[in-house]
């Protein structure tokens, strides 16, 4: 007797997304670029799963082949900057019949879920279709309070919101789940963060891949003042971010040196602007051999003494590159907030300091005059030692397939 194996053969369920794009809509002649990039993007975080993307207007569709690989592909979109919101659809025939068929399927699945009320919302692109956008929602109304006689209608607080979408088909969904917004990461050029163990930077990195902003990420490492857990605390910060931002190259670079020279020939109280300066200086020289076009920093006005005006001022002028502060006008409470959301704080509060908290001075210069912090900086005599550490910096990738190899010493950067 013959074996039917396609029939003994579990048959994998297609599942289709439909994705709202953002702010990608408004663009105008360069709106096709920004398409590309998110379609791009798109298949960068669903690799393995056999995500198909179509559409390019006012929606996207991305079809799953195989319902199991839905909630990764789910847990991926979640952290995907360039669309509004998504939900999982139903695709049917163009006739009223068909859609109210599929309106009383996902209802079920709704009063399943829970919802007792419910209200119907459409859209109606396709003009030639035999019902208005009003007589769908009354049609798709009466359809589930047919099937469903414990639905009830609520067309002000309704517990379930039924959105169905005539366009080049017919597409009905329940549950919508909220997109992070923003522009595409890519869309933006590149910047290098200044990654520390603090709560302020991985914020301030999220937030500029929000703006389509590709990242790589610079740590300053002063073993053995930071310990090797401040290191992999960098690193999983670096994860984390890099989770929204398609991956992000971490440069592990060792400041020891230049610390301890600040620490042996500078005055005190000016210890912390210094070390910023350095830091920046490296960073900048660090961005160009990366081609970024600026750097990113989690500075916050009069957060601490390093960032008052003045001393903001100091500590960019050996940057020689834009230096962008999304955090600026943010105060603290605000900031702990988004890190909450992001998933940064509670890695963010691990009791392992970096190396400007041990340097810090009890009390150090608030309005550092530039004029006198060059002269500082100058007699340092620390270019060859900026130097050394760039050329030393290990390069780890995080948050994208790959994470966590560290690859020789340079990372590309230097001969």
């Amino acid at each position: 007797m013959k074996t039917d194996t396609a029939g003994v053969a579990a048959k994998k369920s297609m599942v289709i997304f439909l994705l709202k794009p953002g702010e990608l809509t408004l663009k105008g002649g360069n709106r096709r670029e920004f398409v590309r990039v998110l379609r791009r993007n798109l298949a960068l975080v669903t690799p393995g799963t056999g995500a198909q993307v179509s559409g390019a207007g006012g929606r996207f569709y991305l079809r799953v082949p195989d319902a199991a690989a839905a909630p990764l592909v789910e847990e991926r979109l979640a952290r995907l900057y360039g669309i509004t919101g998504w939900a999982r659809a139903r695709v049917c025939e163009k006739t009223p019949a068909a859609l109210s068929a599929a309106c009383a399927e996902e209802a079920a699945a709704l009063y399943a879920a829970g919802a007792r009320s419910f209200k119907v919302e459409a859209r109606r692109t396709d003009k030639s279709f035999p019902l208005s956008s009003y007589q769908i929602c009354a049609a798709a109304g009466d359809a589930v309070k047919e099937a469903i006689p414990g639905f009830k209608v609520d067309v002000n607080t309704p517990q379930a919101v039924l959105t169905v979408e005539v366009r080049e088909r017919a597409y009905v969904y329940g549950a919508e789940r909220r997109g992070l917004r923003g522009l595409p990461v890519g869309t933006s050029g590149r910047g290098l963060l200044l990654l520390s163990g603090g709560i302020d930077s991985p914020v301030a990195g999220c937030l500029m891949l929000g703006r389509g902003m590709g990242l790589d990420a610079v740590y300053f490492h002063a073993a053995p003042y930071t310990s090797e857990g401040a290191r992999q605390k960098a690193i999983t910060l670096a994860r984390i971010a890099g989770g929204y931002g398609l991956g992000i190259r971490l440069f592990v670079t060792p400041f020891t040196e230049v610390q301890t020279r600040i620490k042996e020939r500078a005055p005190e109280a000016w210890r912390t602007v210094l070390l910023r300066m350095a830091m920046m200086d490296c960073a900048g020289r660090m961005a160009k051999r990366l081609r970024a076009r600026c750097l990113v920093t989690g500075e916050s006005l009069a957060q601490v003494a390093s960032q008052t005006v003045e001393n903001i001022r100091c500590t960019e002028s050996t940057a020689g590159l834009p230096v962008l502060r999304p955090l600026i006008g943010m105060d603290k409470e605000a900031i702990v907030e988004r890190a909450r959301a992001f998933g940064t704080y509670e890695t963010s509060i691990l009791p392992y300091e970096d190396c400007c908290v041990l340097f810090s001075p009890p009390h150090p210069v608030i309005k550092g005059r530039l004029d006198e912090a060059a002269a500082l900086y100058q007699s340092l005599e620390i270019d060859g030692m900026v130097f050394a550490a760039l050329k030393a910096a290990e390069r780890i990738r995080c948050g994208f397939p790959g994470e966590g190899r560290i690859l020789p010493a340079g990372g590309g950067l230097l001969p």
